[in-house]
């Protein structure tokens, strides 16, 4: 079994088992390296770039090196190297759990618990929730849901094209440091530069994916591409921007502004202008949108990865 068919069945049942069981409850492997990156910047952390520079390349290459000497391991064996790339496939994406925790902020706005809804947002995002009313908690939750797409699904399949076990996880590895490290407290503003950057740049081309998906999957594509077009450069997160965009002018609502994030005021260019403020509902609409750009990623993924196979294949047999 050559590698493009590898993954293209490993990635498919491990998208399969997150459709099916979403993240554990406990012993997640992401969670397990979260918490060993936490204990390499307490023994790490000084207020400069340099030493968090070396917390990233640490943190991230240690385990995008534990995978792909996994992946060595178990190259000889086809049956083994699709369980692991289904195993590493389902550790990294969080599609399901990411509708779950929106439609559960939704059943909490729809039954009038305000409350409940606050408690339940910190779990999609950073925001600070004690302030929001119902209408800013369905826009933050539909932010969420958009660039989470990204981050969650998209950009995960995106690296295993191109680079198997190692991508899946390294790219997670990254976006979990930018989680952990990446946002502009004073504890991180120097410390957590690398790894915000790398992050950028590891989620370039799966945000762009995603915005090409919202696009065509979308209700509104017109709208999508406008919005995109128009706003996406205005958002300050290179990636979030085509992302939250293109999701704005699909969905017709109106995102971005005011918001208040890790104990500060940001003032946000507005994406889909012109469009009316998110509702409740549309947090359900923009979880089916979600669930649409998985599916589609899944297929451009995998059959990006088995044309290259099969091209690989035929300029082998060509030059023999």
């Amino acid at each position: 079994m050559r590698a493009g068919h590898a993954f293209a069945c490993g990635a498919a049942l491990g998208q399969l088992g997150d459709l099916i069981a979403g993240d554990p409850r406990r012993g997640h492997p992401v969670a397990v390296f979260g918490r060993a990156a936490a204990a390499a910047e307490r023994r790490l952390w000084r207020d400069h770039r340099g030493h968090g520079a070396l917390y990233t390349a640490l943190c991230a290459g240690g385990a995008t090196a534990a995978a792909a000497l996994a992946a060595r391991a178990v190259r000889s064996s086809p049956a083994a190297t699709v369980a692991l790339t289904a195993a590493a496939t389902w550790s990294v994406l969080g599609g399901t759990s990411l509708g779950r925790e929106a439609l559960a902020v939704a059943a909490a706005l729809e039954a009038g618990d305000l409350a409940a809804a606050r408690e339940r947002l910190p779990n999609l995002c950073g925001r600070d929730p004690q302030a929001l009313d119902a209408a800013e908690i369905a826009r933050a939750v539909v932010e969420s849901v958009a660039e989470n797409t990204s981050d969650a699904v998209v950009g995960a399949l995106v690296w295993g094209a191109a680079a198997g076990v190692p991508g899946l996880v390294g790219f997670r590895a990254v976006n979990t440091l930018d989680a952990m490290a990446g946002h502009k407290s004073p504890r991180y503003r120097r410390f957590g530069w690398a790894s915000a950057r790398l992050d950028d740049v590891a989620g370039w081309p799966g945000a762009r994916l995603t915005a090409v998906l919202a696009t065509l999957a979308g209700p509104d594509p017109r709208g999508a591409l406008r919005a995109w077009r128009r706003d996406a450069a205005g958002h300050p997160s290179p990636n979030a921007g085509p992302v939250e965009a293109s999701f704005a002018g699909a969905l017709g609502v109106r995102l971005g502004g005011t918001l208040a994030y890790a104990g500060r005021v940001e003032h946000r260019a507005v994406l889909g202008a012109g469009n009316r403020p998110p509702e409740v509902a549309d947090i359900a609409r923009a979880v089916r949108l979600s669930r649409r750009i998985g599916l589609l990623a899944l297929a451009v993924c995998a059959g990006g990865r088995l044309a290259v196979t099969a091209l690989s294949a035929s300029t082998e047999e060509g030059t023999r």
